[in-house]
């Protein structure tokens, strides 16, 4: 308004001179940019949608002390499990867009929720603003060490010629694991009979008693019992081998052609957050991925860190959601 102002007074033959104009349009201006350059000028919270511990929480918990260092104000852990990550993702979708509160995105809730829900109290795409992808973190295939089949190509020979007669423990209906191994399932072409439990630890827990055949954690999650010998490492659901695991193929290489399937984490915002201020986020974070105790400490978590900002992760996130409601309608999986 001051500046149409301004304008007009030079329209219509006002000799208001230059330094005036400089002055009233530094005054003009000033404030802007002060607004701009002062976020943030409070808290900011990143929300977590599972417990204190698991690979997202830690992943946070990273940013969130460097970022707090960064920004010179308190970054806060906000966990809020439940319902499969929905209490936190519904939360998160009704605030401001304005950088005060942000997500701790996952494969689960972000991309495999949508493909099994026949309701969400939010949309996955428009009530979210992608800011960046973080990290990767490959699943494996694990068995009870008294199966007598020794590798994945034994597994699926034996769950062809008996259909459904191999089990596998999942997180629950709908779960990662649970569609993970359906995706393998599927593109073997063999049946298996699913055993949900409430999360993948018990899952892991009855894998190594021999409750149930299969699972398929995280790398991290299962790593110290593949190395205490309490479980049998078949192969990584990652395209490439993992360094902690150099001598376990992956899906691909033991026959499961194509297969990938990784968990992952990522940073979102409720929707609507303006495009520099996403910027801004994504910069800083890529700072801090960058920091090299900040790689030290998420790659013995087994993570593998990536560099994806907004609109690569829109894609992605995208290219994830479509995989899965595949993955669930093959598979008929559904949680109404």
């Amino acid at each position: 308004m001051l500046l149409r102002r301004l304008f007009g007074l030079m329209t219509f033959g006002s000799r208001l001179p230059c330094a005036a104009l400089i002055v009233l349009l530094g005054v003009s201006i000033m404030p802007l940019a002060f607004a701009q350059g002062a976020w943030p000028s409070r808290p900011v919270h990143i929300v977590v949608p599972y417990p204190p511990g698991g690979a997202s929480d830690i992943t946070a918990r990273l940013l969130a002390q460097k970022l707090t260092e960064l920004w010179g104000q308190s970054v806060v852990v906000d966990n809020r499990a439940g319902a499969n990550g929905i209490i936190a993702l519904e939360y998160v979708s009704k605030q401001p867009g304005d950088g005060y509160t942000l997500l701790m995105a996952n494969l689960g809730p972000n991309a495999i929720n949508p493909a099994v829900y026949t309701r969400l109290p939010y949309d996955p795409i428009t009530d979210f603003t992608p800011v960046t992808l973080t990290t990767l973190v490959p699943q494996i295939l694990v068995a009870s060490t008294s199966l007598p089949q020794k590798t994945l190509a034994d597994v699926l020979a034996y769950a062809r010629a008996n259909p459904g007669s191999m089990n596998y423990g999942t997180g629950g209906n709908g779960s990662a694991n649970h569609l993970g191994i359906e995706l393998a399932a599927t593109i073997a072409g063999v049946s298996m009979t699913a055993v949900p439990y409430k999360g993948d630890g018990p899952a892991m827990v009855d894998t190594i008693s021999g409750q149930v055949s299969l699972t398929l954690p995280t790398v991290p999650a299962a790593l110290p019992n593949i190395r205490a010998g309490k479980l049998k490492a078949l192969a990584v659901g990652s395209r490439q081998r993992v360094p902690a695991l150099p001598d376990v193929p992956t899906m691909h290489e033991a026959g499961v052609a194509g297969y990938e399937s990784v968990s992952w984490g990522g940073v979102m915002g409720p929707g609507g957050m303006p495009a520099d201020l996403v910027g801004r986020i994504d910069r800083d974070i890529q700072t801090v991925l960058g920091q090299p105790d900040v790689q030290e400490k998420l790659a013995a978590q087994g993570a593998q860190i990536v560099s994806q900002g907004p609109v690569q992760f829109a894609a992605f996130l995208k290219s994830e959601i479509d995989k899965w409601a595949a993955v669930a309608r093959k598979a008929n999986i559904r949680i109404d």
